[in-house]
């Protein structure tokens, strides 16, 4: 199976931490929006979308390349994220780009998120929140994460396209 993982980690680098933990157990490279290929992209079997959470959303600049992406033929993807806190059930902030992919004709597997070392807004003063973090557990579980999804995508092939 051929992936790739599009990542965009900015702050601390927290992000690319996991997409490289990720695409260890993938053995697939892991790049930024501006240095895809688009026709290795094509390629790929398996996409991964990741960035760190910036205002309760995903990163402007993962958002609009997966808007820029065409309409090709049905592929598998996966959404994964960093952030100072949980997604909040109110506002989901991998939904937004969910919705995106699949209008892409992407069937997105599943999704990860991790804490991750956060100086934004009022913590910067206190020296951030999540000090330490991704942490050697949470890079495990990113391992672990995209280890499994290669049986996943069989199940979802087999099951056919799925509906939002």
């Amino acid at each position: 199976m051929k992936a790739m993982i599009v990542c965009v980690s900015v702050s601390h680098g927290n992000t690319k931490k996991v997409a490289d933990a990720m695409g260890q157990a993938l053995e697939a490279p892991v790049v930024a929006p501006e240095d895809v290929d688009a026709a290795e992209l094509a390629t790929c079997d398996l996409v991964g979308f990741g960035s760190g959470v910036f205002s309760m959303a995903l990163h402007p600049r993962l958002r609009e390349f997966a808007a820029s992406l065409p309409k090709g033929e049905r592929r598998s993807a996966f959404v994964f994220a960093t952030s100072g806190f949980p997604e909040a059930p109110f506002r989901p902030f991998t939904r937004p780009l969910l919705r995106l992919l699949e209008r892409r004709n992407f069937d997105v597997v599943d999704t990860f998120s991790c804490r991750a070392w956060d100086t934004a807004g009022p913590f910067k003063p206190v020296g951030g929140i999540r000090k330490g973090r991704p942490d050697a557990a949470d890079l495990e579980a990113a391992r672990a994460f995209a280890a499994g999804l290669p049986g996943r995508i069989d199940e979802t092939s087999l099951r056919g396209p799925q509906r939002a």
